[in-house]
C-alpha cells in the first residue's frame, strides 16, 4: 500500500514537472518571439554606368557580361593615335620653352660681351675720325675753300657715326647686364602654361583607357569594338558587389526597438541553413506610402519605414533582387556597427 502511494506521488511530481517545464518552454519561446524582429526584403546593390572620358573609336574590350572585375582593372581602350600626337606636340613646345628660359637665366656668354665691346670700340674709332673730318671741313668751308655741300656731307657722316656708336654702346651694356627680370618672368610663365597643356594632353591620353572604379560584376556590355565612345555614352553597366544590403521595411511599432549598427542575420531560400552576418546601416527618416495627415491610431500602426541591412557576402552568393529574410534580436546590447564584421569596403553606419 505504501509502495502504491509512493508511485502515485512520484507520478504526480513528474506530471507537475512536465507541466511546469512545458509552460516554461512555451513562455520562453513566446519571449524570444516577442523580441525577435523578422523582416522580409530583397538584396539590393548599386550600379555604375562606365563611360570613357574621351571621344574616339573603341579599339579593344577586355571583359564580357558576367565577368568579375577588380578595382583598377583595364576593361576597354579607344584609339590613341590622335592623343599620342597631341602629347608629342605639347612635349616639344615645353622643351623648346625650357631652352628659352635657360638661355635667359644663363645671361650673356663671355664671348658675346667681348664681341659687343669690340664692335663698340670699332664704331668709337669711326666716330672719332668722323668728328676730326668734320672739324677740318668746317675750317675749310669758313675760308670758302670747299663748297657748303661738302660740309653738309661731313656733318651727316658725323651724325651717322654718333648714332652707330651709341647703338653699339647700348648693346654692350645689355650684354653685360643680361636679360631683364620681366623677360625671365614672362618666359617662366609661358613655360608653366605649356607644362599645363602637356599635363592635359597626357591626361587625355590616359583617359583613352577605361578602368573599373571598384570591384564588381559586368552586367551589360553596351558598346562593341568599332563603336564611337564618348563621355555621354556608357560602354558598360557594372554592379558593385560591395557594399551589399537587404532592403526591407519595419513596421512603425518596431521602430523604437532598432538602431543603427544593430547586429542582424540574413538567410535566403537559395542557400538553406546558411546565415549571413550583417548590421542595420540605414533607417529611413520618413514613412513609406504615408498619407499626408495621419490622425487615427489604426492608421499609425500601418506605417512602415525602409531599412537597409548591410550584409557580408564573402563568397559572392547573394544576387541583386534575391528574396531574403532578416532577423534582428531587439534585446541585444549596443554594438559598434560594421567594425565588428570583416567586410572589406563596408560603409559607415547611416551611409546610404
Amino acid at each position: 500500500m505504501n509502495k502504491t502511494r509512493l508511485a502515485r506521488l512520484v507520478a504526480l511530481l513528474l506530471v507537475a514537472c512536465a507541466v511546469v517545464g512545458g509552460a516554461y518552454v512555451v513562455f520562453w519561446r513566446s519571449e524570444v518571439q516577442q523580441r525577435i524582429l523578422t523582416l522580409y526584403g530583397n538584396v539590393d546593390i548599386r550600379e555604375v554606368l562606365l563611360a570613357f572620358h574621351d571621344t574616339g573609336r573603341i579599339e579593344r574590350m577586355f571583359v564580357q557580361e558576367g565577368d568579375l572585375v577588380k578595382a583598377g582593372q583595364l576593361i576597354a581602350i579607344i584609339d590613341q593615335s590622335r592623343y599620342k600626337a597631341s602629347v608629342e606636340n605639347a612635349r616639344g613646345q615645353v622643351e623648346s620653352q625650357r631652352q628659352v628660359l635657360a638661355r635667359l637665366l644663363a645671361g650673356s656668354r663671355p664671348e658675346e660681351i667681348v664681341q659687343a665691346r669690340a664692335n663698340m670700340d670699332a664704331l668709337e674709332a669711326t666716330l672719332t675720325n668722323a668728328r676730326i673730318n668734320y672739324r677740318r671741313i668746317k675750317a675749310l668751308a669758313e675760308r670758302h675753300v670747299v663748297p657748303p655741300q661738302q660740309l653738309d656731307d661731313a656733318r651727316r657722316n658725323l651724325d651717322a657715326a654718333q648714332g652707330n656708336y651709341e647703338a653699339a654702346r647700348q648693346a654692350w651694356i645689355l650684354a653685360v647686364k643680361g636679360p631683364r627680370v620681366e623677360d625671365i618672368a614672362a618666359a617662366r610663365q609661358q613655360l608653366t602654361a605649356l607644362e599645363g597643356a602637356l599635363a592635359l594632353a597626357e591626361r587625355e591620353l590616359a583617359d583613352t583607357r577605361l578602368y573599373a572604379p571598384s570591384d564588381g560584376v559586368i552586367e551589360d556590355r553596351i558598346l562593341e569594338p568599332g563603336d564611337m565612345a564618348s563621355p555621354t555614352v556608357p560602354a558598360f553597366t557594372m554592379a558593385l558587389t560591395n557594399p551589399l544590403w537587404v532592403r526591407a521595411y519595419v513596421p512603425e511599432r518596431w521602430l523604437g526597438k532598432i538602431y543603427l549598427g544593430m547586429k542582424a542575420t540574413v538567410t535566403t531560400d537559395s542557400f538553406p541553413g546558411k546565415i549571413y552576418q550583417g548590421w542595420v546601416g540605414y533607417i529611413s527618416p520618413t514613412a513609406e506610402f504615408t498619407p499626408k495627415n495621419v490622425e487615427t491610431p489604426e492608421l499609425r500602426t500601418q506605417l512602415v519605414y525602409q531599412v537597409r541591412v548591410y550584409v557580408c557576402n564573402p563568397q559572392n552568393e547573394l544576387r541583386l533582387g534575391m528574396p531574403a529574410t532578416v532577423s534582428i534580436d531587439t534585446d541585444q546590447p549596443r554594438s559598434k556597427g560594421p567594425s565588428e564584421f570583416p567586410c572589406i569596403g563596408a560603409p559607415n553606419v547611416g551611409q546610404h
